[in-house]
């Protein structure tokens, strides 16, 4: 959960600036800032959980590449979503499924590569103290 709450920050601060460059409202911005990253964080959520499976894991060899690829599908599509309702305009919705999960997208690969070398590091210390005390 950890990893999910980090990420979260991360996405709910580029979609703040996107959405409120796009539409000129604190209000609006505000909205889809919280509303798009609030369901994207559960999507994320529940795409951690699938990639976490065994088979997963064996066959993708936890490729942070495809891993990316496949929640940026889920991204853009609920970016265009949830601005479309809010906005009611294709043009926002479009280009804000454009851009927002571009960059969040970036973001998530640089998380995930940290997340992992965090983990690798984190197994390394368990193996070194095991070692040492056995």
């Amino acid at each position: 959960m950890k990893k999910t709450m980090s990420f979260a920050v991360i996405h709910f601060t580029v979609a703040f600036t996107v959405a409120y460059i796009l539409t000129g409202d604190i209000l609006i911005g505000s909205l889809i800032a919280m509303i798009e990253p609030m369901v994207n964080t559960v999507a994320f959520y529940f795409h951690e959980k699938a990639w976490d499976s065994k088979r997963l894991k064996r066959t993708m060899k936890n490729n942070p590449g495809r891993k990316t690829a496949s929640f940026a599908v889920i991204h853009f599509s609920v970016a265009f979503g949830v601005v479309y309702v809010l906005t009611g305009d294709i043009l926002i919705g479009s280009v804000m499924a454009m851009i927002e999960p571009c960059i969040n997208t970036m973001a998530y690969y640089l998380h995930e590569r940290v997340w992992q070398k965090k983990e690798a590091f984190r197994m390394m210390q368990c193996r070194h103290n095991h070692t040492v005390t056995a």
